[in-house]
Formats: structure tokens, sequence, C-alpha cells
């Protein structure tokens, strides 16, 4: 084995490995993508939690075979979505996507808390149900983009490797937990349960950092710009999270955030207007 190893010694580990392992171990680290992460776990557990009890809550509460149960699920989601998408679109355009998070969470937890006195209504139950799918849609939209924005570029498929995988940790643990806790404390344990993680991720929301202002731009590049010196430099300017450069277009793409974002060093570096 000696002979073999001198004469065919080990090869390195290639480098992609290592900076995979790396921006995995910054992902890791980072308490904001963390945060998120506990988010979509427990956003998720807790949906398959409370849909072991609700279909029976619908048969008793309001006498609904359960071929029926779609005339409850189909309006109630799409008068999820009339809400969810104006509060998107609103926050994004006027920065304001953490205060629209934070609510998010606390609609969800309150969702969670008032269905064991809804329970004793149909009124109720379908409330409670509107409040949780308000709540989910806009959570289950959010997510994604913030750890898009928050993670470093290097390590965004990382990011996203890890953010998937707690994903369907949760719809495991959910349908697991749920199962559980039905059959030994009934809906109300249930319920119990997913308000006290919502309102473990409430305190992790409201401690997050806002999320940066990304936008995307594009630019000409002037004709007696040297492409390989702006494609080298490009990164480096402040506010810049991903730069592609497309020579035979000359063109720049960018990725930005806008709280650091110079515009005067970029066209200095392109040099010329956009």
């Amino acid at each position: 084995m000696a002979v073999l190893w001198l004469l065919v010694p080990p090869q390195p580990e290639p480098r992609v490995a290592s900076q995979g392992l790396e921006g995995l171990a910054a992902v890791l680290r980072d308490p904001q993508l963390l945060r998120l992460d506990f988010g979509i776990l427990v956003l998720h557990a807790g949906q398959m939690a409370m849909f072991v009890v609700v279909p029976q809550a619908l048969v008793s509460v309001g006498g609904l075979a359960a071929e029926a149960h779609w005339k409850v699920y189909l309006p109630v989601v799409l008068a999820s979505f009339l809400f969810m998408a104006p509060a998107i679109m609103r926050a994004e355009r006027r920065g304001r996507l953490k205060p629209l998070f934070v609510g998010a969470v606390a609609l969800l937890a309150a969702s969670q808390a008032a269905y064991p006195f809804a329970m004793h209504s149909f009124a109720g139950l379908l409330a409670a149900l509107l409040a949780f799918f308000v709540a989910f849609n806009i959570l289950e939209a959010s997510l994604p983009s913030l750890i898009s924005r928050i993670a470093p570029p290097a390590a965004k498929g990382a990011a996203l490797g890890v953010y998937n995988t707690m994903q369907s940790l949760g719809l495991f643990l959910g349908s697991a937990v749920g199962g559980l806790l039905a059959k030994h404390f009934g809906a109300e344990g249930v319920f119990a349960f997913v308000a006290f993680l919502s309102l473990c991720w409430l305190v992790l929301a409201l401690t997050m950092e806002p999320p940066p202002l990304v936008a995307l731009k594009e630019f000409f590049i002037h004709p007696h710009v040297d492409i390989d010196t702006v494609s080298r430099e490009l990164p480096k300017l402040p506010g810049v999270r991903e730069a592609r450069v497309e020579p035979d277009k000359r063109m720049a793409y960018l990725k930005v955030n806008l709280e650091r974002w110079d515009e005067a060093r970029l066209r200095k570096l392109l040099g010329g207007e956009i």
C-alpha cells in the first residue's frame, strides 16, 4: 500500500468542494439566516400539525363531509391571496418588509391561539383559518426572498439548501408530533404546540435586522473601457452583491444593495453614462 501511495499519491480535495464547505459553514454561523431557517421549519410544522385536526373540526363543527371540505379551503385560500398580494407589494415599495414579516408571524401565533375558542362555531373556525392562510402566504412568499437578500452571494446555494432541508424537516416533524399530540391531548394540544412554536419564532423575528433594499440594474459599458477590468472591479464596488458582464453586448447586469450603492463610482468605472 505504501508503494502504491508513492506511485499514485492521493489527490487534493477539489477547491470547489472546499468552497462549498466554507459557504455552508458561513450559512450555519449566520444568525440572520438561522432565524429564517427556524421560521420555515415552524411554518410548515405548524401547517402539517394543524391539518391533523382541522378536517375533523370541519366535520364536527361545520357538519361538512370530507368530500365537501374544498368548499371551505378554496374560498379561504383565494381570500387570503387578496390580503397577501397588496400587503407584500406595499411593503416592498416602502421598504417595510420587516414590519410586515413580524406582523405575519404574530398573526400566525394569534390564529393558533384562537383555534380552541373558534372551534365552538363554524364562523369562528373559518375566521381562524383565514387568519392562518393570510399569515402563511405572506411568510411563504417572503422567506425565500429574505434568504436571497441576506445570504452571501458566494454561499447562496448553500443557504437555499439549508432552507429547503429545514422546510422538509418541518413537514416531517409537524405530521409526526401533530399526530401524537392529537392522540394524547386532542386538538387543543396541537394548537397549543403550534402557538408556542410561533411565539418562539416571533421573538426571533422581532430581533432580526431589517433586510437590505436590493434592486436589479443594468448599465452600458463605454467602448473604450476594457471589459476584463470591468469584470474584475465590479464586484469590489460598494453595494454590489452580484455582477454579470456580457462582453458581446457590452452590458453589465448588477444586483445592488441600495443602502450602500455608489452609482458615481460605477459610472467612472464604466466610462460613460447609463
